[in-house]
């Protein structure tokens, strides 16, 4: 017989380069650098890449927040201690770095929680690209988001923009946010699809947390079903997504949660999901 499964518990992270707490059983990971309005770092990019590999193994944890501290979201990589190396970096260096931080995009989205990110302010660079692969966004009216990796002489194709942004906002709109660079106020990112939600600055990350907790107390085996069908559909034909979704309903179907659902309904009950 196989050995069982390992899993972690919450409390076996500790991140030296963001913030990090669990409650009723959703984590939130906050971008905790505000005097430069949260950028990232090499440390910092590969200590999130690893969390969200790892929350594979967590399964107290059943939905996460991104957001980050001081009225910011994520100003992208930090200028002086990422894009200034990058400049002196030989070309099998460059590459370990940008696969590294699509590695971080590929784990938020094999990770099987639910990620909502809550977005005020400076959303820029890496910052949108991390709130491009959340699986839903809340923002705020002064939320201004910027894919402007052109604007600094790079290609809009960064950790997975061409592929994933045309999918939430459309291809005509995701080209004109990759080619010009430009700033997506809050009201047009909720417009076009980006945002989910528009919230006020002192209430987004409440409202986040609060659709976390909502989905944290839900069937988690048949969110990360979802999670996984959306994400492999998307190089599917119709006729194998809908085999793809039958196999998919099939397994939730021998779930405990499943039966859980249907006696609740039978006893008009509030059905308490277990996430088996």
């Amino acid at each position: 017989m196989s050995a069982p499964l390992t899993t972690y518990s919450p409390d076996r992270f500790k991140p030296k380069h963001f913030g990090w707490s669990v409650a009723d059983r959703v984590a939130t990971v906050t971008l905790n650098r505000p005097e430069r309005k949260n950028p990232l770092t090499f440390e910092s990019y590969a200590e999130l890449r690893d969390l969200f590999r790892d929350l594979v193994y967590v399964p107290d944890v059943r939905a996460v927040v991104v957001t980050g501290a001081g009225g910011n979201f994520c100003s992208g990589g930090d200028v002086h201690e990422i894009i200034g190396p990058l400049v002196g970096m030989e070309m099998p260096d460059l590459l370990r770095f940008t696969r590294m931080t699509g590695d971080l995009v590929k784990a938020m989205r094999a990770c099987p929680q639910p990620i909502v990110a809550a977005i005020d302010g400076i959303c820029a660079g890496a910052g949108a690209c991390i709130a491009m692969a959340s699986d839903l966004r809340f923002g705020t009216a002064r939320a201004k988001v910027a894919f402007l990796f052109t604007r600094v002489g790079l290609a809009g194709c960064d950790m997975g923009a061409c592929a994933i942004l045309p999918r939430l906002i459309g291809q005509g709109r995701a080209s004109e946010l990759l080619f010009t660079g430009r700033s997506m106020p809050g009201d047009e990112a909720e417009r076009w699809g980006f945002f989910n939600r528009l919230c006020a600055p002192e209430a987004v990350l409440d409202a986040a947390q609060g659709m976390a907790r909502e989905l944290a107390s839900g069937p988690s085996f048949a969110h990360a079903m979802t999670k996984k069908t959306l994400h492999q559909e998307w190089s599917m034909g119709v006729d194998e997504a809908i085999e793809a979704e039958a196999q998919a309903q099939a397994i939730c179907m021998d779930t405990g949660d499943f039966e859980r659902a249907y006696r609740a309904f039978v006893a008009k009950e509030k059905p308490k999901f277990e996430g088996n």
